[in-house]
């Protein structure tokens, strides 16, 4: 079975959830401590051995290009006051993958930003690591979906329960057990009403997906919202038998979501060996006044 070696990025979207934050500064770009989100997004994509990355973008997004650049001037500077530390940490950000970029010039959907990668792709398997959700674990989520597709030649969706009330928002899925996390999956609808929620499994930031999945997203039509729905093209798939599901192994923020937001700073900083004493001190003593 072909080895999964590239991946897509969409982070074309608005951020509207957390304006007004996201005006003049991508969702993406949102710090998690003292990195933004994607670049934990794309530290888990080369961790699991994807060679190639595409992010795609739209306008206003320049700063995502440029934050995995060189930055001549600051390497420069930070080599020249010996802060060897940080010039290799900002070195790293530079050489970590083959980075691509490109723009989604209409804003038309999830489906419609990775039907851009077309050409990028090939005919290859591909991972799909959304914008919006940083993942952290010791085993990358991207490696444990690219493992299954290894073994089952199928398309591979990251998925997890959630509450009956979440599951209107997202999608749920049809799920049957295969062994411990592993599932099939063969059916799913986006957003669905009371009555058509199939499980309370949906999926969450993370999938691998078959090079078939052009063929159908260039004959889906606009579903939920008015736009061209990713979930609607895969659930093609799943009907078609072509289609798995890992419950994975790792804990997931919604970048797009204030809470989420929040609740990323402070556990990531609690994880942090640099931090976590003093950061879980200064919490003791606030949590003391609530």
């Amino acid at each position: 079975m072909a080895k999964v070696r590239k991946a897509v990025i969409p982070a074309a979207g608005l951020g509207t959830r957390v304006l007004p934050a996201t005006k003049s500064m991508p969702k993406e770009m949102l710090p998690i401590v003292d990195k933004p989100a994607i670049q934990y997004i794309v530290e888990e994509a080369v961790a699991a051995g994807i060679e190639d990355i595409l992010i795609i973008t739209n306008r206003g997004k320049g700063v995502i290009e440029d934050h995995f650049d060189h930055s001549i001037e600051l390497e420069q500077r930070l080599e020249e006051s010996g802060k060897t530390d940080m010039l290799e940490e900002v070195l790293k950000l530079s050489n970590m993958a083959n980075i691509q970029f490109i723009r989604q010039k209409e804003t038309k959907g999830l489906g419609h930003a990775i039907a851009c990668a077309k050409a990028f792709v090939g005919n290859e398997p591909f991972a799909v690591l959304y914008g919006d959700d940083v993942i952290i674990g010791d085993d990358p989520v991207c490696g444990q979906l690219c493992r299954i597709y290894e073994e089952f030649g199928k398309s591979v969706v990251g998925i997890k329960e959630v509450t009956s009330e979440q599951i209107l928002r997202y999608c749920s899925l049809a799920v049957s057990p295969v062994r411990d996390n592993v599932y099939d999956v063969s059916d799913m609808i986006e957003k669905p009403s009371p009555d058509k929620v199939m499980s309370l499994y949906s999926i969450l930031g993370r999938c691998v997906l078959t090079p078939d999945i052009f063929d159908i997203l260039a004959e889906t039509k606009p579903g939920a919202g008015g736009e061209i729905q990713l979930t609607d093209a895969m659930c093609i798939q799943a009907k078609n038998g072509n289609m798995m599901g890992v419950d994975f192994i790792g804990k997931r923020y919604d970048m797009g979501n204030k809470l989420g937001i929040l609740q990323a700073n402070c556990e990531v900083a609690l994880i942090r060996a640099d931090m976590r004493e003093d950061f879980a001190a200064y919490l003791k003593e606030l949590v003391k006044t609530l």
